[in-house]
């Protein structure tokens, strides 16, 4: 027992000394505004949305926040475009002369049937590529804006600073909503088997 008394004395020697001043700093730690029980999220400051710092996985602290920017914008946008073709197809607006009197829902395995899916999917891969150029140059510090492809910049001229951080945070919150809401819809439609307003 004088041998395990004397490992355990030994072992303490190189315990980092605790002090009570670094548990109050973290305690006292700027706290993130979306998730206030979690710290602020430091790698998001700067950037749209900062204000709000919802990150509570952390994904900030692993991955560059130009290419986080650049995937939530691509996202937002395409869900965006997806929730307004989702419902106008269901309104019984015919995209595609295969998908005559299909609902949104039904129409995908049809036109992966007769590939039309398969077309669309070259098409979009070599978009893919293509901007996978521009992203690679942004995350090699060429000051590319996260999102910028040098579309609808039209819309901005003329404007303030601030009015234009407030589109951008328009665009983003909306595009939150446009995934979500795409969720939802195809959720519903599927499940219910119904059409729009998707309730059953």
């Amino acid at each position: 027992s004088a041998i395990f008394a004397s490992l355990i004395a030994s072992a303490a020697a190189f315990a980092p000394a605790s002090n009570g001043a670094s548990k109050a700093t973290s305690l006292n730690a700027e706290k993130s505004p979306a998730v206030p029980f979690l710290p602020y999220p430091e790698n998001l400051k700067g950037y749209i949305g900062d204000d709000i710092a919802f990150d509570p996985l952390g994904i900030s602290d692993y991955f560059p926040m130009d290419y986080l920017r650049e995937s939530e914008l691509k996202h937002g946008r395409i869900a965006m475009a997806a929730i307004v073709g989702y419902i106008v197809v269901d309104l019984g607006v015919v995209v595609h002369p295969l998908g005559q009197g299909l609902s949104s829902a039904a129409a995908h395995d049809v036109l992966v049937e007769k590939g039309v899916m398969g077309n669309m999917l070259v098409w979009i891969g070599a978009l893919e590529m293509v901007s996978w150029i521009a992203v690679a140059e942004m995350l090699q510090g060429s000051g590319r804006e996260a999102g910028d492809f040098g579309f609808g910049v039209g819309f901005l001229k003329g404007k303030s600073d601030e009015q234009i951080t407030k589109l951008k945070y328009q665009e983003i919150m909306n595009g939150r909503l446009a995934m979500m809401a795409f969720g939802g819809a195809v959720t519903q439609s599927v499940l219910y088997d119904c059409g729009f307003p998707y309730t059953n």
